[in-house]
């Protein structure tokens, strides 16, 4: 392995001079800079970063924790915090706790010991479920920076990044009034996390508001353990005049368009639907489900700038704050042709 030392050898120079030329350092030449980096490039020099770490106290590493790598949501924020912190200059370390507290629990623990220099957080739903948050406020405590993200809890001192959720369900429920829809379902698996309990309240805020006559909310909530299909199948022969369908979670939205279509509906001509997902879960139906694009990858560079911001400015006193990432309403076939 190629050393400094080496380096600072073969040019016959000081070991600083060459720690300094590779900083860019404005006390050496641009001559040497360009003549230590030449070299370093042509011996395949790799900075000791364990070593660079002592010394710079930070690790140029971020913890990231989602709790599952399977949804298409965290997935692709996953990928806007990667691309983000390869710009900056980062390493991030991934940790999935698939839905778990405990898992949680143990992977800050883990990473919170200097192998990482801060956290960017998805909680788990058996966080939001219990409200056990000491872990997440121990890193408070510890003045380690934390950005969370999607999944908002109140109680824990943080900068977060999300989107509307009440605007957005808000918005697709007013979408449907004015087009003169008369039976607007909500069907949800996510009811007990903070974002679905916004998005449904958005939906009841909207009809409520609505001077609509007889216009009143319909709902179908849905466990994980259920059969989907079923359900909203069941759900459909049980309330023949349904013209509309706001799907909170990820997946609901194209089973219900399946659903439909198989049960022969005329979609979007009996029914229009819309759901929170994108444009790959969209294909996944035939007609294309119409969705609410939370902008994911988006979320997760704004995430990992706002955690970098953090950690040069550690030693400011900055208020937290929220940052809203705007969301787009994207038409496809389930719901273009009333427009």
């Amino acid at each position: 392995m190629i050393t400094l030392k080496n380096l600072a050898e073969r040019l016959n120079v000081s070991i600083s001079t060459v720690s300094k030329a590779l900083s860019d350092s404005d006390e050496i030449s641009k001559e040497t800079i360009s003549r230590v980096k030449k070299l370093a490039g042509e011996l395949n020099y790799q900075p000791n970063r364990v070593a660079l770490s002592l010394k710079q106290n930070e690790t140029k590493t971020i913890g990231v924790i989602i709790p599952n790598i399977l949804n298409r949501f965290f997935a692709m924020a996953l990928y806007g915090i990667q691309n983000e912190a390869t710009k900056l200059g980062y390493s991030i370390i991934t940790c999935i706790t698939n839905e778990q507290l405990v898992k949680e629990q143990e992977s800050i623990s883990l990473l919170s010991n200097g192998s990482v220099d801060g956290f960017i957080i998805a909680v788990s739903e058996e966080t939001l479920m219990s409200s056990r948050i000491e872990h997440l406020q121990t890193l408070s405590e510890k003045r380690i920076p934390m950005i969370m993200f999607d999944r908002n809890l109140n109680d824990v001192e943080c900068n977060k990044v999300i989107i509307n959720d009440f605007k957005a369900a808000h918005e697709v429920t007013n979408m449907f009034i004015n087009r003169g829809k008369k039976q607007i379902a909500f069907i949800s698996t996510i009811n007990d996390l903070n974002v679905g309990a916004l998005r449904r309240i958005g939906y009841e805020n909207a009809i409520k508001m609505s001077v609509v006559p007889d216009l009143n909310p319909m709902y179908l909530f849905i466990k994980k353990e259920d059969d989907y299909q079923d359900l909203i199948k069941k759900f459909l022969i049980n309330n023949p005049n349904i013209d509309a369908i706001i799907a909170a979670d990820n997946i609901t939205g194209t089973i219900t368009v399946n659903v439909a279509i198989n049960m022969g509906y005329d979609i979007p001509k009996n029914i229009n639907l819309i759901g929170f997902t994108d444009e790959v879960v969209s294909n996944l139906s035939i007609p294309k489900l119409s969705y609410i694009d939370q902008n994911a990858e988006t979320i997760g560079e704004n995430a990992l700038r706002l955690l970098v911001n953090e950690l040069k400015n550690k030693d400011l006193d900055n208020a937290h704050s929220t940052l809203k990432i705007p969301f787009k309403i994207v038409h496809k076939e389930t719901t273009r042709s009333s427009i």
